[in-house]
């Protein structure tokens, strides 16, 4: 199980440094397959989807498109409970991003200028829900909701059927979130035929979603045909715990994302040495009945640490470095040192807000920056899923006021034609 290292300011910094480097450069080959299955779904469209279907996947249904019927026999088969508690987590995600939506906005002075921006929702998205192995509802939520609170004209959703059926949980969500269509079809072809659009599936502005690799690398060849959310990698947490923590709450926060694949990073940095090392023996007690063992042991043994730090500045030195995931601030006062935090996706505070509650219920997005982005990305936001068109206009006065500057600006860039077209008007 992991050792216990003392902080001494280099070696964190190379270790912070190997762990955002995880998950690699993706390998030649995968480009080179994602490549020519993008070219085919371009030209051949569903023919390729359903060749690849079969290839792949060894099944393809009949018809890609899901009906009303089959979205209402899923509402059926699903578990009352389940549907109950994921109608009450939409409402909380809808809340919360009802919150960042932005208003258009116009300013005008005494000189005749008149600018403004307008904020238009994008036309049509495409979300990318896995359905193999992994089934997330709780992802379905947080990619479709905030673009139904855009107003994003239509949402297309896609994910690939386990045994050539729809997984009911699935579409359930979808149901709820507010996806307009949903397809049944996976992998790069998939996003391909979001992004130059087939016989069945309409073309769409922006592809959303998590995937695995080959989904993820046809996102970025895709970039530019179409926009993306962004490349998300493996998943982290860092946890920072003082004298005050619960070393079983600790364990179980840090196993929440190390079971998740054996890519994933979990970080704890304790003001205490006795509090990494019952920290370390409650992980060794909670991993003899975790289900996801193997995975979760492989994780924290690759990718996982217990660094004692002298105080919590030094904590918050190396958090804001490292630019987690997932930041949970299990110390007595948590709010003293949130506005130290300045590179994280989302902030855990307290000791009762475990991950968790992120990922599905609080409301905020659970579609976060990793990889140490959350230095410059933010998590999915409303903001994702509209653009902004700026309007300017001038009188004849205020062009008058303003031309000796613009021609002398264009023509010191030796674009006479810019000067003359402000010239002309005088």
């Amino acid at each position: 199980m992991l050792p216990i290292t003392i902080a001494n300011g280099r070696d964190e910094i190379a270790l912070f440094a190997l762990l955002k480097a995880r998950s690699g450069e993706v390998d030649g080959k995968v480009n080179a397959v994602v490549a020519e299955i993008i070219a085919r779904v371009k030209s051949r469209g569903d023919d390729a989807v359903r060749d690849y279907a079969m290839q792949f996947d060894k099944a393809c249904p009949a018809v890609f498109e899901v009906s009303q019927a089959e979205i209402d026999q899923a509402m059926q088969n699903c578990d009352t409970a389940f549907l109950d508690a994921l109608k009450r987590a939409a409402e909380r995600v809808r809340v919360f991003h009802e919150n960042q939506k932005r208003q258009s906005w116009f300013t005008t002075d005494d000189g005749g200028v008149l600018m403004g921006q307008r904020v238009r929702p994008l036309a049509r998205v495409g979300v990318y829900v896995p359905g193999g192995t992994a089934v997330y509802p709780s992802s379905v939520l947080m990619n479709v909701i905030p673009a139904k609170v855009a107003g994003v004209g239509e949402i297309i959703m896609v994910t690939p059927p386990g045994g050539g059926k729809a997984n009911p949980n699935i579409i359930a969500a979808a149901h709820i979130a507010g996806a307009n269509r949903i397809f049944l079809m996976g992998g790069a072809q998939a996003v391909a035929a979001l992004a130059f659009g087939t016989r069945s599936v309409p073309k769409v502005d922006k592809i959303v979603g998590p995937g695995n690799i080959f989904v993820a690398t046809a996102k970025k060849q895709l970039y530019g045909e179409v926009d993306i959310d962004s490349i998300a990698g493996p998943s982290e947490i860092l946890v920072i715990a003082d004298e005050s923590a619960n070393p079983e709450f600790l364990a179980a926060d840090l196993l929440s994302q190390a079971e998740h694949d054996r890519l994933a990073s979990a970080i704890l940095l304790a003001t205490s040495e006795d509090i990494a090392k019952r920290t370390r023996e409650a992980l060794l007690r909670q991993l003899e009945t975790l289900p996801r063992a193997d995975i979760a042991k492989e994780s924290l043994e690759r990718f996982g640490a217990l660094i004692v730090c002298e105080n919590m500045t030094q904590a918050i030195v190396y958090a804001n470095e490292f630019a987690p995931e997932h930041l949970e601030l299990c110390v007595q006062e948590p709010m003293q040192y949130l506005g130290a935090i300045d590179n994280a996706g989302s902030v855990f505070v307290g000791h009762f807000t475990p991950e968790s509650v992120g990922d599905y219920y609080a409301g905020a997005n659970h579609v976060l920056p990793t990889g140490g982005t959350a230095r410059f990305f933010s998590p999915l936001s409303v903001d994702d899923y509209v653009k902004k068109i700026q309007f300017i206009s001038y009188t004849k006065t205020a062009l008058s006021a303003a031309a000796q500057d613009i021609i002398c600006l264009a023509e010191n860039e030796g674009l006479t034609a810019h000067a003359n077209a402000v010239r002309v008007r005088f």
